[in-house]
């Protein structure tokens, strides 16, 4: 399992009210929340971010609220992954129970700048920055997480799970 993009690059305390902001939480289309991610922080964000591309942030990326629109609109918006030196815990358990990567990795953090290319072996852990020609090493998702991700979230994973024991 890999990701490759461009890298879009956000400081600290990214939250969840910049991510969606709280006038779309009616919605829960996908489609819809993508239409409107990030518009308070980045006005180019949704115009720009393609298929694959990947977020970066430094501390507690997703602090605020725990709403879950917050890891969907991005992966709805084709971000492919998540990089950050922390992140809040509700966010990255919201990311991973809906398939979204998200990778905590002070030096890539750092050290990626926006527009950057940027590739990620969710298997080795291992974040290559294509631009810079620099590669930094990250937690590696342990089985079960990269299980739930690889199945596009925890719910298709119980189903495929509970399919199988059928």
């Amino acid at each position: 399992m890999q990701a490759n993009g461009k890298a879009y690059k956000y400081g600290d305390n990214v939250n969840t009210d910049v991510i969606i902001p709280a006038r779309y939480l009616n919605f829960s289309e996908p489609d819809v929340l993508a239409a409107h991610c990030m518009e308070d922080i980045d006005k180019n964000f949704v115009a720009s971010v393609q298929p694959g591309d990947i977020v970066t942030g430094l501390k507690n990326f997703g602090c605020g609220s725990s709403r879950e629109h917050a890891p969907l609109a991005l992966k709805a918006s084709g971000v492919s992954c998540v990089i950050a030196k922390t992140f809040a815990r509700i966010f990255y358990r919201n990311a991973i129970n809906i398939g979204l990567p998200i990778l905590e990795c002070s030096e890539a953090a750092e050290n990626i700048q926006k527009g950057d290319q940027i590739a990620v072996d969710f298997q080795t852990g291992v974040i290559s920055n294509l631009t810079r020609n620099e590669t930094y090493k990250a937690e590696p998702f342990p089985p079960f997480m990269r299980e739930i991700i690889e199945a596009g979230g925890l719910i298709n994973r119980t189903r495929k799970s509970m399919g199988a024991n059928q």
